[in-house]
């Protein structure tokens, strides 16, 4: 009898000892599960960190395409209106037409070898 009792009595301390450790580790899981993706998650701190990243590049980027726009502006200017620059209206056309004056002193260069690899 006192064997039988014995086994109840391990039993007993088994079960009060294993399921807070198995509640605990479960709440520990769920919890670093949590973490983990409050961390590397879709909309985690990396990721928010990785968009400001991302929205410095496109301003740089951003600020060299306003430079090229208002560059092309002022050489549209000279040409648009009322007064039309020559200079610049007959240097677009020779570049366009890769034509030169007779006056014009040419100087030919050899192409540019590619790049060996």
């Amino acid at each position: 009898m006192f064997a039988q009792s014995g086994g109840m009595f391990a039993r007993h301390v088994l079960r009060s000892f294993l399921i807070p450790l198995l509640l605990y580790g479960a709440a520990g899981l769920v919890a670093s599960y949590f973490v983990w993706h409050g961390v590397n998650g879709q909309r985690g701190l990396k990721t928010g960190v990785e968009y400001e990243q991302r929205i410095a590049e496109l301003r740089a980027e951003l600020g060299g395409l306003k430079a090229e726009r208002s560059q092309w502006e002022r050489k549209l200017a000279l040409v648009r209106g009322d007064v039309v620059d020559a200079d610049i209206l007959d240097e677009e056309a020779r570049l366009v037409l890769g034509r030169a004056h007779r006056n014009d002193i040419v100087i030919l260069t050899p192409p540019a070898s590619p790049p060996r690899r």
